[in-house]
């Protein structure tokens, strides 16, 4: 009787054992795929705040360069031919980059410089932009630099009293867009929403170095992390 109850106990203690492990090891299992399916969530939202992001990303300058190419028909025709051909050249490379979260610092230079040209033709002298670079084989956001550029002309005064000059190098990892600061009392152009914020986030969800605002009395500047090629 002693060992028949001893066979019982034994056998009731194994099936303990096993119902704990089997038990043990669902809820193992189910943590685990429940990590998995959170982490899978988290770069999903991630994913689609950065689309989100990027589907913001658009030039606000067709409406003015429509109106200056508008002017060069009549002034000069040839002018306008190169205009049409730079204007297009901006719009192929935001059809070409808005997929991809990064692209060479050279392919955003080439870009900007079709970008210049339009500007250029707008304000001429009142505007200057100096681009002095000795690497151009690090990474940057697409149309990052073009925002720069384009929030210091929104955002000041572009005179012949008052030119506007931009200055874009790089710094110890950074690459720096700096302009005077002559701010306007009431900008014409009404403020996207985005620009500079935009860059910010873009920034943040690659994971990368945070970027650097510096204003001061005379000056503005923003540093854009180099990212790694």
């Amino acid at each position: 009787a002693l060992k028949g109850k001893w066979d019982l106990t034994t056998t009731a203690s194994i099936a303990v054992v096993i119902t704990l492990f089997m038990t043990s090891r669902s809820f193992l299992f189910n943590w685990r795929q429940s990590a998995i399916d959170a982490e899978k969530l988290q770069k999903e939202n991630i994913a689609a705040k950065y689309e989100s992001l990027k589907n913001q990303v658009n030039p606000h300058f067709l409406f003015n360069s429509f109106n200056a190419l508008s002017n060069l028909v009549y002034e000069d025709p040839d002018k306008a031919v190169k205009f049409i051909k730079q204007l297009s050249e901006v719009y192929r490379y935001v059809l070409e980059t808005r997929d991809r979260e990064v692209v060479s610092l050279q392919e955003e230079l080439h870009f900007l410089q079709s970008y210049i040209y339009l500007q250029k033709i707008r304000f001429g002298e009142k505007l200057d932009i100096d681009i002095t670079l000795s690497d151009t084989t690090s990474n940057i956001p697409p149309l990052a630099l073009q925002i720069l550029v384009e929030n210091a002309i929104k955002h000041n005064i572009v005179s012949e009293e008052d030119p506007l000059f931009v200055k874009i190098y790089s710094d110890d990892g950074y690459l720096v867009v700096e302009n005077n600061l002559q701010k306007k009392n009431q900008p014409h152009e009404p403020s996207p929403g985005v620009g500079l914020e935009n860059i910010c986030k873009r920034y943040e969800f690659l994971g990368n170095k945070k970027v650097g605002i510096v204003e001061g009395p005379d000056r503005f500047l923003v540093k854009l992390p180099l990212l790694s090629a």
